[in-house]
């Protein structure tokens, strides 16, 4: 009897320690797993950030207008965006014509007001006016000046910075820029941003996952086509010894 206790202890014991080392690889392989998982899902965002959406616009309210958090105030900037489009570009109005009308309004509406005031009552009301704080104009300066002070200090450092593959993806974008700018006026193509601006970050911000697998397939497609390229043609092109021309 205490033999067959002694072995059947011994048996326990053993599927003990097999069951523990089980469980163990188990959860180690699991999180192993979401190890992976963690990498690749960083590996894949697009560009290698590691930033939401967000935080990359720059957040505050320029981020929330553009990633439409509030919807009334962003479709009110799109349609008030077309509006303006659609006046000059359809109907070929002009900003001096629409200027010149929006002041005879506004002086028609008070000329009104401070005839009329007189005839219905006995004590005229004052006419209200419109006048524009001094620091409203400062503070438009100040924010276009730090626009373009970055802008061009941005297209400075591109330029001196000495990495040219950054310098030749500036300035391919700048000829693609001048290119589309050839076919249509000025006022097309702003809109046209100011739409991709209020458009793109959101769709990109809901369908990230799907975007950023799709690029990746894109640019290892490209890569494959490059690599068969190269192997096929490119590397049987002789390449001439410049050292040699020079001793001669």
């Amino acid at each position: 009897m205490p033999e067959g206790t002694t072995a059947e202890k011994l048996l326990n014991n053993i599927m003990e320690t097999i069951s523990d080392n089980a469980q163990k690889k188990k959860s180690v392989s699991f999180f192993e797993e979401e190890k992976s998982n963690s990498v690749t899902s960083q590996f894949k965002r697009l560009f290698g950030r590691e930033k939401p959406v967000y935080s990359l616009l720059g957040g505050g309210k320029s981020a929330d207008l553009m990633l439409w958090r509030n919807k009334k105030i962003s479709a009110s900037f799109i349609t008030g965006a077309t509006l303006i489009w659609v006046l000059f570009e359809w109907l070929n109005y002009h900003f001096l014509t629409l200027l010149c009308f929006a002041v005879v309004l506004g002086m028609i509406a008070q000329f009104v007001w401070s005839n009329a005031s007189g005839v219905f009552s006995r004590s005229s009301s004052e006419v209200p006016r419109i006048v524009l704080h001094d620091k409203l104009f400062q503070n438009i300066g100040v924010a276009v000046g730090v626009q373009v002070n970055q802008a061009l200090g941005f297209l400075q450092d591109v330029a001196c910075g000495g990495n040219m593959k950054q310098f030749l993806l500036v300035v391919v974008s700048l000829w693609a820029a001048a290119v589309i700018g050839s076919w249509c006026n000025f006022l097309t193509v702003l809109y046209v941003g100011l739409i991709a601006a209020h458009t793109l970050p959101v769709l990109y911000e809901r369908y990230e996952d799907q975007v950023d697998g799709f690029v990746y397939q894109v640019l290892g497609q490209l890569q494959h086509n490059y690599r068969k390229l190269d192997s096929g043609f490119l590397s049987k092109i002789p390449k001439g010894s410049l050292k040699g021309k020079k001793h001669e």
